[in-house]
């Protein structure tokens, strides 16, 4: 079994408790170590570890990053979550688990400052690196061996250390022979993690719990804990046919994913799946004319980052969280795709009246999903001649805006009410 000292690149046949060149204990060992091509990286806690490399005298104290006692942690340091704190989670439930943390309020400009670096490093192994978030990406070294007279794992290891060097952060790798396997690899060894999985993927997922598995959210959770799929084996062992019977058409894929079955390639092109913007705000809200208003702003801010990625709403999706932080989501199909805020108003506006007969509301989010190319949007036909003419109107209204600034223009439906 081939094994790898990170520090120094020393490879052995066998595994070594400590490297016998530099002493290190960093060591990956696996038979497929050498094979693998595909990585997903992810940056430790990576706006904590930004703001603790430029201050040093945070080093040791436990570091949230997020916004005022009604917001949500956008992220926590290592010492914070040994607390229990965890990102999402809101700061006042944060505070209360850590109440000496170090409270930072995000700096997005750093990190993305950062985020390039590390992109940069990646694409300099390869020029199949695949975004997936500000802090996290998917690689595929195939046939990058003989370019920089390493195999993969060797080059990765290079990598985490120059990310160190260079950015000052620490970064964790998975190494499989997919995308799924390596993201789920990449969670086995952080911080600073290197973990491979190769062909024993099926039985180290058959006793992971099902949750594990991207893509199932509480509400999936609690179906299939209900029709007795705690662990994914069980999925695992379901034949197509089975699978679609109990679960519908997404069964057989949902399987196929358990046994760790992914043939999703790496793209150097980040797939948008869903466009959206939600606000928290200040204090709760609970009538409907109340909410229509953050509504219709944020319908105007969609319409806008719709245009400027180059898609269309096919559907809406409404977001809503109760004063108790319960998550309330409604969705809705459209006749036709659309970037109007107009258009996504008045499919969000009935979906919040059926919400809004009583609890207090502390965020609200409008989203678009599934998305449409941005050329099907809003093409006039028989049903509706008048499309286009309002397409123009939004536009001339963008251009105003952006000549003499938001307020040059604004909807009677987006003014405050007046007590």
């Amino acid at each position: 079994m081939p094994a790898l000292c990170r520090d120094c690149d020393r490879i052995e046949d066998a595994p070594f408790p400590r490297c016998p060149a530099c002493g290190s204990r960093r060591v990956a060992a696996h038979p497929e170590l050498l094979a693998l091509t595909v990585a997903h990286v992810d940056c430790d806690a990576f706006f904590a570890s930004v703001e603790k490399r430029d201050r040093p005298e945070l080093l040791t104290k436990p570091v949230i990053v997020g916004g005022g006692r009604r917001g949500v942690v956008s992220a926590a340091c290592y010492i914070a979550r040994t607390r229990g704190v965890r990102s999402a989670m809101p700061m006042f439930k944060a505070l209360a688990l850590c109440p000496d943390a170090v409270v930072i309020k995000p700096e997005m400009a750093k990190y993305a400052a950062a985020a390039r670096q590390v992109r940069a490093l990646m694409e300099a192994l390869t020029p199949l690196v695949q975004p997936l978030s500000i802090d996290e990406a998917v690689l595929d070294l195939a046939g990058t061996e003989a370019l920089h007279r390493a195999p993969p794992a060797v080059v990765l290891a290079r990598f985490a250390r120059a990310v160190e060097r260079e950015v000052g952060i620490t970064v964790s790798i998975g190494l499989a022979p997919n995308r799924l396997l390596a993201k789920l690899t990449a969670e086995r060894d952080k911080p600073r993690g290197f973990a491979v999985t190769g062909a024993e993927a099926a039985q180290w997922l058959a006793d992971q719990p099902v949750t594990v598995l991207p893509g199932i959210g509480p509400a999936l959770a609690r179906k299939l804990h209900a029709a007795g799929f705690t662990r994914l084996g069980q999925l695992a062992a379901l034949e197509a046919r089975e699978a679609a019977r109990r679960f519908g058409e997404d069964g057989p894929a949902l399987a196929a994913r358990a046994r760790g079955e992914d043939t999703r390639r790496v793209s150097p092109e980040r797939e948008t799946k869903s466009i959206s913007a939600e606000t928290t705000f200040d204090a709760d809200l609970r009538t409907l004319p109340d909410l229509e208003v953050p509504l219709w702003h944020l319908c105007e801010k969609l319409a806008r980052r719709l245009r400027e990625k180059g898609f269309a709403a096919a559907g809406v999706v409404l977001k809503l969280k109760t004063a108790g932080f319960e998550t309330r989501t409604r969705t809705a199909r459209l006749a036709r795709p659309t970037s109007l805020p107009e258009t996504l108003f008045r499919a969000a506006r009935p979906m919040l009246a059926k919400e809004a007969t009583g609890p207090a509301f502390r965020l609200i989010g409008i989203g678009a999903q599934p998305l449409a190319p941005g050329t099907d949007a809003d093409l006039p036909d028989l049903a509706d001649p008048d499309a286009g003419r309002r397409a123009a109107k939004w536009e001339a209204v963008e251009k105003l805006r952006a000549r003499f600034g938001a307020a040059a223009v604004v909807a009677g439906r987006g003014l405050a009410r007046k007590g």
